[in-house]
C-alpha cells in the first residue's frame, strides 16, 4: 500500500487530475469530516476528509475523480458510471474497499 507523503502531494493529485478531467477547481480544502469522504460545491470547492491523506493512494484517487466528476455529472448515474469506468477502470472495487475501510473504523480497527 503506498499512502500520501502530505497533504500538499494530495491536493497536488487534485490538480493533476482536475486538468485531466477539465474540472474548474477553484479551492481544495483537506480537514476533518466526520461522516463523508468528499464534497463539492458548484461554485467550485472541494473538501476532502483528511484520514485520506494516511490511506492508499489508489483509494484517494477515487474520492478525487469521484468529486470531480461531479462538477459536470451531478448524480451517480449511467454516464457517471461511465466516466469513473473510463478513468480508472474497475472503480467498483475501489468503491467497496472505500466501505470497509468505513466499516474498519467505526469497530475500532484501522484500514489496511
Amino acid at each position: 500500500m503506498r499512502v500520501w507523503n502530505d497533504r500538499e502531494e494530495f491536493r497536488s493529485r487534485v490538480h493533476e487530475w482536475a486538468r485531466k478531467l477539465d474540472a474548474d477547481a477553484h479551492a481544495i480544502y483537506i480537514r476533518p469530516m466526520s461522516r463523508k469522504w468528499a464534497s463539492c460545491s458548484t461554485a467550485g470547492t472541494l473538501s476532502f476528509n483528511d484520514e485520506l491523506v494516511s490511506m492508499d493512494r489508489e483509494l484517494g484517487d477515487y474520492v478525487i475523480v469521484h468529486e470531480l466528476l461531479h462538477f459536470s455529472v451531478p448524480n451517480h448515474g449511467k454516464l457517471w458510471k461511465s466516466l469513473m469506468r473510463a478513468h480508472l477502470g474497475d472503480y467498483e472495487k475501489m468503491e467497496e474497499r472505500l466501505k470497509k475501510s468505513v466499516r474498519s473504523r467505526r469497530s475500532g480497527f484501522k484500514s489496511p
